[in-house]
């Protein structure tokens, strides 16, 4: 089963750039990838196929293609680690976006009590992520380079 903790945004766009390379059908008949209908990753005004992009991004960062049949396309998969990376991802007509929340109701009376208990234990800002560093390819087969610099295919 193929875990992505390791695919980056970097990984990501790499997959996408690769996507626009080949072409859209090129690049899914030659990783295996069937065309999804419904979710969509969106970059730059174009769009590409969630498990697709996913599975090649997955690739790129450990050097193994995820392949199609371990793991979802859907909103618990590769739409959600997707999103949680920073890219967006369209939604299909009738499906929703992710669980949502129910809304508070609120009284008058105890609004005041509760913003003033919102404000005390709010969490601190963020601090802003650092660059990723660009992940180094090999020229010939475009494998990511292990830290010695030497790709372990090609020599």
């Amino acid at each position: 089963m193929a875990t992505f903790s390791s695919v980056t945004p970097s990984h990501i766009l790499q997959a996408i750039a690769e996507c626009d390379r080949r072409g859209g059908d090129t690049f899914l008949k030659l990783y295996g990838f069937a065309p999804t209908a419904g979710y969509a990753v969106v970059h730059e005004g174009r769009s590409y196929d969630t498990k697709a992009i996913l599975g090649v991004a997955h690739r790129y960062a450990t050097g193994r293609l995820a392949p199609p049949d371990e793991f979802s396309g859907g909103a618990d998969g590769a739409a959600k680690i997707l999103r949680k990376r920073g890219f967006e991802v369209t939604t299909p007509p009738g499906a929703t976006a992710g669980p949502r929340r129910p809304a508070r109701a609120s009284s008058a009376r105890g609004s005041a009590a509760r913003g003033a208990s919102a404000r005390s234990t709010a969490a601190p800002a963020r601090r802003a992520a650092a660059p990723e560093r660009p992940v180094d390819l090999c020229p010939t087969c475009f494998m990511a380079l292990p830290a010695t610099g030497v790709c372990d295919d090609c020599g």
